[in-house]
């Protein structure tokens, strides 16, 4: 297992992340994706640690809140010690009717952490993530809210989730002309088969040394290729999250054929050994029902794809080149070129 560091901090978190959407029973649209009870967890959590992932990601919404509590009361029944894990969490989604349930507000946000802390069981929470944009609260307000969390000593980092870039560099900006605590994440979807993040997002962190928290990097299994030619049943069935081009996910499956055969590794491992190797990711988030899932998911750090695996897994479906997206790549050309060899390339 490889430790990285998250953004601008001292801390290190394994490369692989367990995630926790699928622990305890969610109602409504995502009870397909939930249903690990308590003894399960133990087992998945027991499992992965072993194998040294040290990075736990889970939310105050997944089933409800109970994905906190099992985690919290898996820790204390493996007696884990609160040192050995990074605990990650996040807050912004509605956890009531009310009109103060939800979003970024220095309200929701001091209720949030306390029922948080409260149902994992802990004095402090390591990452503490931003869920969504709040459109209705003054982003002063609610990093100012996240700075007395870590002046507090209940919150030791802060990081986001699903913004756009132009909203974290805002963030970024205000952070750093008063003094307040700057985001050292940002966890988004990534996927051999979902990569707009890369026209606008990935940019952003590198240029503000943010660390990049993946999730879904099987969009929801489809890149484990049970769902081809439209085979019908599974999650998906029921939430089709994240969304898929399954015409260019098609290609995707083929390049990926040929590489799993010859690594003698499952197509899970390699989308997950392809975002490894992609230099924006700080980790990768597994989410499983059990732990036969977590150990297959593991057998990615043993992968190590060739820059021409890499190249033909890419190629397979290349990011869209949406305005302005080809209009940089045109200007820019020259420029990078220059840059990357310190050789004037011919014709510019």
């Amino acid at each position: 297992m490889r430790y990285n560091r998250l953004g601008q901090t001292g801390l290190f978190v394994s490369e692989l992340c367990l995630g926790t959407m699928t622990f305890g029973q969610a109602s409504g649209r995502y009870a397909a994706a939930s249903g690990v009870g308590q003894d399960a967890v133990d087992a998945i959590l027991r499992t992965a640690l072993d194998a040294g992932i040290n990075f736990i990601d889970t939310a105050n919404v997944y089933a409800d809140g109970q994905a906190e509590e099992i985690v919290g009361r898996s820790l204390k029944t493996l007696g884990i010690a609160r040192k050995d894990v990074v605990l990650a969490t996040k807050f912004e989604h509605a956890t009531g009717a009310g009109p103060n349930d939800g979003g970024g507000s220095r309200v929701h946000i001091v209720e949030a952490v306390k029922a948080s802390l409260k149902r994992l069981g802990t004095d402090h929470i390591d990452l503490y993530q931003m869920h969504g944009w709040d459109p209705a609260t003054p982003i002063e307000e609610t990093l100012r809210a996240l700075d007395d969390l870590v002046r507090e000593g209940l919150v030791r980092y802060v990081g986001v989730s699903n913004w756009a870039a132009w909203q974290v560099a805002t963030a970024l900006g205000v952070s750093d002309a008063r003094g307040l605590e700057r985001f050292q994440s940002y966890q988004g979807y990534y996927s051999l088969v979902g990569r707009e993040i890369e026209r606008e997002v990935t940019p952003m962190l590198d240029a503000h040394s943010l660390g990049l928290i993946v999730f879904s990097p099987l969009a929801g299994g489809f890149l484990t290729g049970k769902y081809r030619d439209g085979a019908a049943g599974g999650r998906r069935s029921t939430i089709a999250f994240p969304p898929v081009d399954e015409d260019r996910g098609a290609h995707v499956l083929t390049a990926m054929d040929g590489i799993a055969t010859r690594h003698n590794a499952t197509h899970e491992a390699i989308a997950i050994a392809w975002l490894r190797q992609q230099p924006a990711v700080t980790s990768i988030i597994t989410g499983v029902k059990s732990a036969e899932q977590i150990t297959a998911n593991l057998k990615a750090v043993d992968v190590t794809l060739s820059d021409e695996e890499m190249k033909a897994l890419g190629d397979a479906a290349p990011l869209a080149m949406e305005y302005p997206g080809w209009m940089l790549a045109q200007g820019s050309a020259g420029r990078a070129a220059l840059l990357a060899t310190g050789v004037m390339p011919t014709g510019h």
